[in-house]
């Protein structure tokens, strides 16, 4: 059974901070062709943004991405695993609570970020695998 920490093992985490405004987090984003990131306030993990968040709380409520701060629009009801769980628990906590995007923390440090993406195709490779 994998562990969350071998599907992040030597990945960058991509992160906004709380003051950047929707416009710069949406070209960073779109530029690593990312469709969330966490959010960090200096260490801590404070909320996760996504494309999701930008047609709810932005597009539809008519926001100037241009002056909206991600502090404004992002969610801040987070769910989190830790490395050591399986990858089977992180689905299981993404099923349950209908999240895409999961931070793995270590305490209160951010270790990783693991997307639903990250999840299936960890499954559908090790489904492939020829047996020994």
């Amino acid at each position: 059974m994998a562990t969350i920490r071998e599907l992040i093992n030597n990945r960058t985490i991509h992160y906004v901070q709380p003051s950047q405004t929707v416009f710069e987090a949406a070209g960073y984003m779109v530029d690593r062709n990312v469709g969330a990131v966490p959010v960090l306030d200096d260490a801590k993990l404070v909320g996760i943004f996504s494309e999701r968040d930008i047609m709810r709380r932005v597009v539809t409520e008519g926001r100037d991405p241009l002056t909206t701060r991600i502090a404004e629009v992002m969610s801040t009801d987070l769910r989190t695993v830790g490395p050591g769980a399986s990858s089977e628990e992180a689905m299981c906590v993404m099923q349950n609570h209908g999240v895409r995007h999961l931070p793995v923390c270590e305490g209160r440090t951010l270790v990783g970020f693991l997307s639903l993406r990250d999840r299936c195709a960890a499954t559908s490779t090790r489904s492939r695998a020829k047996p020994k």
